[in-house]
């Protein structure tokens, strides 16, 4: 970011009109490790957010191979087509700093999606730990909306871990499965299909809509084992062809539902603001490790405590205690 920095208000005001190329800078501004980046972009995001939250969050996983950006470019054009709505996807990737994954190279896919006026793709950050990236994602999250995105699309790009984060940020939770994929590849999907708020399986076509039917039967069965959720709604299973088109109607008249059955029961603003306690303390324990690791007398003592934990010379519960109250106490 070489460029003059425009000011937070030049931000903020570029923001809310609308302007791409000043929300793409924030949003680096957002993901950047510079601590005056950091505390410029945090007064950016105080200037947009109460300009923000007026979208529907979407998160959107996947096994391997399912065809997530297919889906998400078949399910894009249809909700900005079809619905008059306009999409910003993000996505969360963790792993990538080891794998250098990104949503650039779905991007790249999505020819019809990128280019259309009402739709925003942002790649997502090729380095962080899982907490920072997600944090990153969430506060993209209110920049977008501020920029007057209705609906945000946030993608796991990774699998495992990230599928938490996902969730503890969207309002729907989607589930894209493959019918006859076998366990092995579907080993993942039993504390993932338990976030789930409903489970589309894809490539529901060429030969594959009996396989697709009993799979639908079968997690529909599945999902009746798992304890009622606290709003009272039983996730939908849903068959469809991203590739054909076929079958993303039903997608989005799903989310809808549920759109309207939680905000009908109050239970879309109480999901938000746990959702906003969560990431309170997510950000606390975050700053505290950035803190204490960036203290250099700290670290000189962490080495110390580290040979003499090897060495068996000191606990590890002891010598956590006294770097902690050292910490405390600079």
């Amino acid at each position: 970011m070489s460029r003059t920095l425009p000011t937070t208000q030049e931000f903020i005001d570029g923001i809310l009109s609308g302007n791409r190329m000043l929300l793409s800078r924030a949003i680096t501004l957002v993901e950047s490790t510079k601590w005056d980046h950091h505390e410029m972009a945090q007064d950016i995001i105080e200037g947009c957010l109460p300009h923000a939250g007026k979208s529907i969050r979407i998160g959107i996983t996947g096994v391997p191979g399912v065809g997530k950006s297919t889906f998400i470019e078949a399910f894009g054009n249809y909700i900005i087509e079809k619905e008059n709505r306009s999409l910003a996807v993000l996505a969360v990737d963790p792993s990538s700093s080891r794998t250098k994954g990104s949503i650039l190279g779905d991007k790249t896919r999505m020819d019809t999606l990128s280019n259309n006026p009402k739709a925003y793709i942002r790649p997502t950050p090729t380095s962080g730990s899982l907490g920072g990236v997600a944090q990153s994602t969430r506060e993209t999250i209110t920049l977008c909306e501020a920029a007057g995105f209705d609906t945000i699309l946030i993608e796991t790009v990774g699998v495992g871990q990230s599928e938490t984060a996902v969730h503890s940020m969207v309002d729907f939770f989607l589930l894209l499965m493959l019918a006859g994929a076998g366990d092995e590849l579907q080993g993942i999907k039993r504390g993932i299909m338990e976030m789930a708020d409903s489970i589309a399986i894809n490539k529901s076509d060429s030969g594959n809509e009996e396989a697709a039917k009993r799979a639908k039967s079968e997690f529909k069965n599945a999902l009746h084992l798992f304890p009622p959720t606290d709003s009272g709604w039983i996730p939908r299973v849903t068959t469809c062809s991203a590739y054909h088109n076929k079958g993303i109607d039903e997608v989005w008249s799903i989310i809808d539902e549920f759109i309207r059955h939680t905000k009908t029961k109050g239970l879309f603003d109480a999901k938000r603001k746990q959702q906003a306690v969560y990431w309170l303390e997510e950000s606390i324990n975050q700053e505290l490790h950035r803190k204490f690791y960036e203290n250099k007398e700290l670290n000189t003592m962490l080495q110390t405590f580290r040979e003499q934990v090897q060495n068996g010379e000191v606990s590890t519960q002891k010598a956590a205690n006294l770097l902690i109250d050292h910490f405390l106490n600079t």
